[in-house]
């Protein structure tokens, strides 16, 4: 019995699909379930399972091809992982193996030419042309596949050796040798669909938003001090440490209940106020960064906030975000300061109308109570839609959320 394996019913907000890679081909034995073909969205990376055992007979589009909603992706036949398996079990033709001095045991020609085989048009040239085993190379690439950058830092390290010298490759003394200088590498990538969906919303933003930027500093020090006196009692308790990022969530919150118009959408030539507080988070992946959002953060305590988070980041680096995950959302908080970043003017992530930005946090002098401190300092910026929100609103926003920060007890009473 032959099944058909289709693209997954895709979303309004999404039109098609690209197929990033294929974990199986064409004749290999399949189980229920498991993970044939990656398609990749505006959004995120949807896995396609098998929907019975069997073998793969026949694969429709190949990587990189554009697929729609419930498009045959590929062939399946029931049953038939018995004949594959028994044709898979036959004996494999082993290549003869070479020592070579000093390198150990490696596979010679067969072995050596299946691996250039596997790289890129530009890795292979660089392989070939200067006699690199790519089996003798970490490769960094999808995985652990050898690109073109991990053959010329290979082949620029001083103790990297060519893999197979002969008689005619040896150079001449030190002293005669010619100095030669390294390639000057390049190679050009698609982008991904993820990557150009990101930059296509990233103009859009800049071009068809009035957009302002607003700076405070806020001084952490009762922060830092609660999260010193009871973060161990709080993650006894909750079974999750107590961060930096919920709090600001908290403070966002509030202040987005006691400043409405910065939690508003524009709809075209509506201002759309919303009576609950969905703020999405910025989380940086392989891929790109995408934007999940945490839901009714105003019903929200603490170790909820930080335990969705922590969910958000392992799924963001499983790859297993979902189109619901990272849908809706009233307002942006993205964190620069997990890289390092001092300083920053974040870009409004449409539709929504703000986007707060939180940064590194360093030990600086202040003046408090007319003496010079040294206190943990943060920058933080809004940047705003300025046809909806006035400077005034912004401002006080970024100065509630201040208030808050350094005075964490207001958070718990709701002021």
């Amino acid at each position: 019995m032959t099944l058909e394996v289709k693209v997954p019913v895709l979303p309004e907000s999404v039109a098609d699909a690209t197929i990033a890679s294929w974990h199986k081909k064409a004749g290999d034995a399949v189980k229920r379930d498991e993970n044939l073909v990656d398609l990749e969205t505006d959004k995120v990376v949807l896995e396609v399972p098998a929907p019975a055992d069997g073998v793969l007979k026949e694969i429709k589009f190949e990587t990189g091809a554009t697929v729609t909603s419930q498009q045959v992706l590929a062939i399946l036949e029931e049953g038939a992982a018995a004949a594959a398996s028994a044709a898979s079990s036959a004996p494999a033709v082993t290549s003869p193996s070479v020592t070579i001095s000093g390198l150990g045991t490696r596979d010679s020609g067969l072995g050596k030419a299946s691996a250039i085989e596997d790289l890129s048009p530009a890795g292979r040239r660089v392989a070939t042309e200067n006699k690199i085993d790519p089996s003798q190379v970490a490769g960094s690439g999808r995985g652990g596949q050898v690109t073109k950058e991990d053959l010329v830092n290979y082949m620029n390290t001083p103790n990297a050796a060519p893999a197979s010298p002969g008689p005619e490759s040896r150079a001449p003394s030190p002293a005669l040798a010619p100095a030669r200088p390294g390639p000057r590498s390049e190679e050009r990538v698609p982008m991904t669909r993820m990557r150009a969906k990101i930059a296509e919303r990233l103009m859009q933003s800049k071009n068809s938003i009035a957009m302002l930027t607003s700076f405070n500093e806020i001084n952490l020090s009762k922060v830092a001090a609660m999260r010193k006196e009871l973060g161990e009692q709080f993650e006894k308790a909750n079974g999750i440490k107590l961060g930096f990022m919920s709090f600001f969530v908290k403070a966002a919150a509030e202040a987005l209940k006691r400043h409405p118009v910065v939690n508003a959408s524009v709809d075209g030539n509506d201002v759309i106020y919303h009576g609950y507080q969905d703020i999405s988070v910025a989380v940086s992946t392989d891929r790109g960064l995408v934007t999940p959002v945490l839901r009714d953060t105003q019903n929200m305590g603490f170790a909820d906030i930080e335990k969705a988070i922590a969910a958000f980041a392992r799924k963001a680096r499983e790859g297993g975000l979902t189109l619901e995950d990272l849908q809706g959302g009233t307002f942006t908080i993205t964190n620069g300061g997990t890289f390092g970043s001092l300083f920053s003017t974040p870009i409004v992530n449409p539709p929504q109308s703000a986007i707060l930005g939180m940064h590194t946090i360093k030990e600086r002098a202040i003046v408090e109570n007319g003496a010079v401190v040294a206190a943990p300092m943060m920058y933080v910026a809004i940047s705003y839609d300025h046809r909806v929100i006035d400077g005034k609103d912004a401002v006080l926003f970024l100065v509630d959320i201040k208030n808050q920060l350094e005075n964490p007890q207001r958070m718990l009473l709701g002021i």
